[in-house]
């Protein structure tokens, strides 16, 4: 099993489900992104979902838009992003998922990759625009070192692409709640609840929710369903307003949704 469905598992059974944090590899810099990280682990955060900047990102929202142009501007390179892997991973025990478009891992290569994140410590990626179906050689690589893949899957999803997406998946499945860009939201998209149904059916065994994701009371109306709750713009503008002693403050109050008072309720609506 992977690190990461070891933590869902036992986050799961333990709790009402697991918290899933993602922040940028240097924003504001280098130094204070490590912190942060570590900071988001040690209160409340089960699994850290590390941005690499890229110029062109597609499915993020203005304040993940605006770090990682920061972090580019302030000259990231991707070495950057293994050795904040390192520096955190020596620090928590918290697995570290990185977040990445696919071209970045082209250009440095799939095989190259692989092996410097499995020596890094990373425990896998999350692509989020790539489908399994051209990920062969993505796959073919997290196989030979261990990594998680994490896919995506949407509600405008068939079938036969969220039975795929299950299948091809290690780790969990990333339920992308609402159509478009990242960003906190009022309300987390009923349409969550759907998707994450039909994922069941296809046979997923972790699937967690992200994008609007925000206050502690949407943390707990998720993991009425999912197995995890991902949040990004919350934390990241955390970070921006106040510091490492913001964000890490900001992860406490979200990590009040995953109590275990509320797993009750959870299994129930997860059994109906």
């Amino acid at each position: 099993m992977s690190t990461v469905a070891s933590v869902l598992s036992r986050a799961n059974s333990e709790r009402a489900g697991a918290l899933i944090g993602y922040l940028p590899v240097g924003f504001p810099t280098f130094d204070e992104s490590v912190d942060a990280a570590v900071a988001i682990a040690e209160n409340g955060v089960d699994i850290i979902e590390l941005g690499l900047p890229y110029s062109d990102p597609v499915m993020d929202g203005p304040v993940i838009q605006a770090a990682t142009q920061t972090a580019l501007a302030r000259g990231f390179r991707l070495a950057d992003g293994f050795e904040a892997v390192r520096s955190i991973t020596s620090r928590v025990d918290a697995p570290v998922l990185v977040m990445t478009y696919y071209n970045p891992v082209l250009q440095y290569g799939v095989e190259r990759f692989a092996d410097d994140l499995a020596a890094a410590g990373g425990s896998g990626l999350i692509t989020p625009d790539l489908i399994p179906d051209e990920g062969a050689a993505w796959i073919a690589a997290s196989e030979r070192t261990g990594l998680d893949r994490v896919f995506l899957a949407a509600p405008s999803s068939s079938d036969e692409r969220l039975k795929q997406t299950v299948e091809s998946s290690r780790g969990f499945v990333y339920a992308v709640s609402t159509m478009g860009i990242t960003g906190a939201r009022s309300d987390v998209d009923q349409a969550a609840r759907t998707l994450v149904s039909r994922l069941r059916d296809a046979g997923v065994e972790h699937t967690c929710v992200g994008l609007g994701i925000s206050t502690a009371q949407q943390v707990r109306e998720v993991l009425e369903y999912a197995d995890g709750a991902i949040v990004g713009s919350a934390l990241v503008k955390a970070l921006a307003d106040g510091g490492v002693a913001h964000v890490a403050s900001v992860a406490s109050e979200l990590s009040r949704g995953t109590a275990a008072g509320d797993a009750v309720s959870r299994r129930t609506t997860r059994a109906n």
